[in-house]
């Protein structure tokens, strides 16, 4: 799944803290800018699965199943 977010990325002391606004309890952290970058982007991704999982779940048996991409 190849999509573009927006990252908020703060310094706080010795540490980067980031969030996505768009995917909400999206947050990541990290001692460098790619550690944060990283942890937030490990972060959407888990989110995104467990949205598409839950979705799946929650879908009618004989409900069609298709992918819609996003440019």
């Amino acid at each position: 799944m190849n999509n573009e977010f927006t990252a908020i990325i703060e310094k706080d002391g010795d540490w980067y803290v980031s969030y996505c606004p768009e995917i909400p309890g999206a947050n990541g952290q990290g001692q460098t800018l790619e550690e944060c970058r990283e942890s937030l982007a490990q972060a959407i991704k888990l989110i995104l699965e467990d949205c598409r999982e839950d979705a799946r779940r929650g879908a009618p048996q004989n409900a069609i199943h298709d992918l819609v991409i996003v440019h």
